[in-house]
This record gives C-alpha cells, sequence and structure tokens, in this order.
C-alpha cells in the first residue's frame, strides 16, 4: 500500500489549483463590498482550497507545505478586526458599524478599490472564516489519522 492518499495526478492538479482558488477567494472578498460576494464567501472558497490539498496530499504533507499552524492566528485576528470595525463608532457617539468615511467624503483610492471600512469588515470577516474552517478541517484531519499530531 502507498503513502500517498491519492494518486499523483490529482496531487498535481490540486498543487495548481491552490493559487488560483486563492486568488479567487480575495477577489470576491474585494469585490464583495459593491457587489455580490463578501468575505465569508472568500473565506469558504479559500479554506476550500486548502481542504483540496488536505484531501490530495493528507494531513502532514500539507502542513508541511503550507504554514497551518498559523491559520487559528488568522481566526483570532478576523474576530478582534471585526468587533474593533463594529464597535469604534461607539468611541465618536455613532451607531455600530457605522461606516468611514461617510458618503459625500474623501476615500482613499488603492487602484479602484475604495478602502473603506466596510472593506475592512468584510476582511476580517474573511479571516474568522478561513481560520475557523480550516481549523475544523485540521481537527477532522487528526481524528481521521487516528489521533497522531
Amino acid at each position: 500500500m502507498s503513502d500517498r492518499p491519492t494518486g499523483i495526478l490529482t496531487q498535481v492538479v490540486s498543487r495548481l489549483l491552490l493559487a488560483p482558488i486563492i486568488v479567487i477567494a480575495i477577489a470576491v472578498l474585494v469585490k464583495g463590498y459593491a457587489d455580490v460576494g463578501d468575505g465569508f464567501s472568500g473565506g469558504v472558497i479559500a479554506a476550500l482550497g486548502i481542504l483540496l490539498q488536505y484531501l490530495a496530499f493528507g494531513r502532514a504533507e500539507t502542513e508541511r507545505m503550507l504554514p497551518i499552524r498559523f491559520i487559528p492566528l488568522l481566526a483570532f485576528v478576523g474576530l478582534l478586526l471585526a468587533i474593533a470595525v463594529t464597535a469604534l463608532p461607539l468611541l465618536q457617539g455613532d451607531a455600530l458599524l457605522t461606516h468611514f468615511p461617510r458618503p459625500g467624503g474623501d476615500v482613499i483610492e488603492l487602484g479602484t478599490l475604495e478602502l473603506i471600512t466596510a472593506v475592512a469588515f468584510d476582511a476580517s470577516i474573511f479571516l474568522l472564516v478561513l481560520g475557523a474552517a480550516v481549523g475544523i478541517i485540521h481537527a477532522i484531519a487528526v481524528v481521521a489519522e487516528g489521533g497522531k499530531r
């Protein structure tokens, strides 16, 4: 019996697909504040790309080639950023989730992307969903291998 969980073709295709999947996830994240899409969908897409790596290579090899150990930290950072973007307007006497700059205000732009607080909130949700989903995927992979770390 082979040590590989899948065939070489599956592994090559899954490795080639990882970068485009992450790019699509980021595109969905960035497009989300102005059109269809958002941080949640982007986080799920990115997590599915990492799940594909787990299925093709197994837990040990995926953890060797990707920085999986830092993913739970992303969830924590995403949660803190979401709380900050949600609650910081209270310090100015505004309602929760008040977005800045206000309509008609000066917006900082990065190419065609307008850097507003809605983008920061979507990015925080992206990090939170990605971290939580990959954490769950990792926990399932550990149990599937018999609890070995």
